[in-house]
């Protein structure tokens, strides 16, 4: 099947000190996707990695926070709102989606848009299409890990404050059928792995990152943080220096 043309809509496009800030949205026939896209100067083609947020956070947290500190180290990168965040709040949709279809319908949404946000990235000419990354926070990081584990051209993945489901419940049991994080991190299959967390994070737990890394192959790496659910700076800054580590040297042919 062929892959549907990604049309992008650009708002703004500004120098800023290691690089340049743009506004953009994309679709590929669907939804109109926001994101901010951080180019650094040097090297072209760049590495990219694509930045998925919490819940109820939005696009700017991630490219203000690690999209900038990643620029800082060379990697170009792309934070997107996912459905009902940020420009895309609809108080009424959220309260639809409160309704468990509706929900498996929003995660399937979000999966989908992450992969088309990979695609797009890996499009753009002063992206390395051979050197593509996935961070992700908390919910962000539950499907950075999905994602990954199908786009074999993900090369190196991040979670922040990411983990298993929660043991022992009903919601968790039923969640699992949709969306495994288990099953997702024994597919990367190899590729590096890096989980930062909190040591006194109740949201995500220490029990639930454990389980996770756990499961992950070789070769991957568990950082704690004397932090609760929202890390340090410092982790932020360790997650790119790995980063820059993990993706350097990636080369791909362009699509």
């Amino acid at each position: 099947m062929l892959k549907r043309q990604i049309h992008q809509t650009t708002h703004s496009d500004k120098p800023v000190p290691a690089g340049r800030r743009i506004v953009l949205d994309f679709r590929a026939g669907g939804e109109a996707i926001p994101g901010i896209l951080l180019l650094p100067r040097d090297p072209v083609p760049a590495p990219g990695v694509v930045l998925l947020h919490g819940y109820s956070s939005r696009k700017e947290h991630m490219a203000e926070g690690v999209g900038g500190s990643l620029m800082r180290h060379g990697i170009a990168s792309l934070a997107i709102d996912l459905p009902l965040h940020g420009t895309r709040g609809d108080p009424l949709q959220a309260q639809a989606a409160r309704n468990p279809l509706a929900l498996v319908g929003l995660w399937r949404q979000a999966l989908k848009e992450a992969k088309l946000a990979l695609r797009y990235l890996s499009a753009r000419p002063e992206v390395n299409s051979g050197c593509l990354g996935i961070a992700g926070y908390s919910l962000g990081s539950f499907l950075a890990v999905l994602t990954a584990a199908d786009e074999p051209s993900v090369r190196a993945v991040v979670l922040a404050a990411g983990g298993d489901l929660p043991a022992g419940t009903p919601l968790a049991a039923i969640a699992r059928t949709v969306a495994d994080p288990l099953r997702a991190v024994r597919k990367l299959d190899g590729r590096p792995l890096l989980m930062v967390n909190g040591t006194a994070d109740r949201t995500v737990r220490p029990d639930q990152a454990e389980r996770l890394f756990a499961a992950a192959q070789e070769p991957k790496e568990l950082k704690w943080w004397n932090a609760g659910h929202i890390l340090p700076p410092p982790a932020i800054d360790y997650a790119a220096e790995w980063l820059r580590e993990k993706m350097r040297g990636g080369e791909g042919e362009r699509t």
